[in-house]
């Protein structure tokens, strides 16, 4: 059975993992960066970049002694090879590199976005291509068909921020502290999601992308208006995504015939009222719905090492010239979308 070692280092994760070609997850080590990003309110690059440094070779061996391995065990290396924050990509990269070469194995360069494009088969190994994917996180919103390792078209993005980075500029405005995202949901539990009335860009537009910037600056101006609770507006501000994220599935599911499954994926795709509103949407149409547990969404080195398994069995290999990326689209062929700039 083949084996692939993963490494993730994209943002302020560092992680590897042992994972078999079948899917079994032989061992998972991963290390935080909260505590050394919180005081800024969000990742500092060369902070991150110094800590994967630091913790990412004793992750490796830390791995590898969990599943009692040893580096010549391992058939494949599967790093990540963007797009993220690219001194954490470089460190990630040229470490597997290095492995790879000493080792004599196969380098797979993983885009981090198909590490979660495909890691809900690595959840569900039942589910077949190809399927509408809503890839959430905090620097990404984008609805992908996906029909295979490599073999991505988009169907819409983000025309400026993510949804995820919006999550995260919320909870800076709310005081509620740094990683964003499980703060505002927290509060969100506690609050009234019709208290304060927030706009849903881009909704029920024929236009198929997302828009997440003018609801954050609505935010803003609730914050300043000093009327409504914490709890409230985050309750709001989520509602708000929730709606929009639905709406923008809905039109692309109207035009996605023959796919398998609505899949999400993405640190957002954590957000247990996401998922719920997700999951009714595709019982609306008859689909299956496919999300990984929670540990899964968020950055991890399990996902990378599946990523590999998959690319490695369809002849997908890269060799040690492969450059880090900053940016990385899935579908390079997809037109630019008004407005998108950087966003892959």
């Amino acid at each position: 059975m083949t084996i692939i070692l993963g490494l993730e280092s994209s943002c302020d994760e560092t992680a590897a993992a042992l994972v078999t070609a079948d899917g079994r997850i032989l061992a998972h080590r991963l290390a935080t960066q909260e505590e050394a990003h919180r005081p800024y309110g969000g990742v500092v690059p060369e902070i991150a970049a110094r800590a994967h440094v630091e913790m990412l070779t004793p992750l490796v061996a830390e791995a590898l002694a969990d599943a009692k391995m040893t580096l010549a065990d391992v058939d494949v290396i599967a790093a990540t090879a963007g797009p993220g924050l690219i001194g954490g990509v470089m460190v990630g990269l040229v470490t597997g590199k290095a492995l790879a070469h000493a080792a004599g194995k196969p380098l797979i360069a993983v885009n981090h976005l198909e590490g979660h494009a495909l890691s809900p088969r690595l959840a569900d190994r039942t589910l077949q291509f190809p399927y509408l994917l809503l890839l959430v996180s905090g620097g990404h919103c984008q609805l992908l068909h996906v029909k295979g390792p490599g073999a991505y078209v988009r169907v819409a993005t983000t025309i400026d921020d993510a949804a995820g980075e919006a999550f995260d500029k919320t909870a800076k405005l709310l005081g509620l502290g740094y990683p964003g995202g499980p703060q505002v949901e927290k509060a969100a539990a506690l609050g009234d999601p019709k208290a304060v009335p927030l706009p849903r860009p881009l909704i029920h537009t024929d236009e198929p992308h997302f828009s997440f910037a003018g609801l954050k600056s609505a935010v803003m101006r609730a914050v300043q208006l000093g009327r409504y609770t914490t709890q409230d507006i985050a309750a709001s501000f989520q509602q708000a995504v929730i709606d929009c994220l639905v709406d923008r599935t809905r039109r692309a599911l109207g035009r996605s015939e023959g796919v398998t499954a609505l899949v999400v994926a993405g640190g957002v795709a954590a957000n247990n009222a996401v998922r719920a509103a997700l999951e009714s949407l595709a019982a609306a149409h008859d689909l299956p719905f496919v999300a990984p547990p929670l540990w899964l969404c968020t950055d991890n080195a399990a996902m990378i090492a599946w990523a590999g398994a998959e690319r490695f069995a369809v002849g997908l290999i890269d060799d040690l010239t492969f450059p880090a990326r900053p940016r990385w689209p899935l579908d390079p062929a997809a037109e630019k979308a008004r407005g998108a700039g950087v966003k892959a």
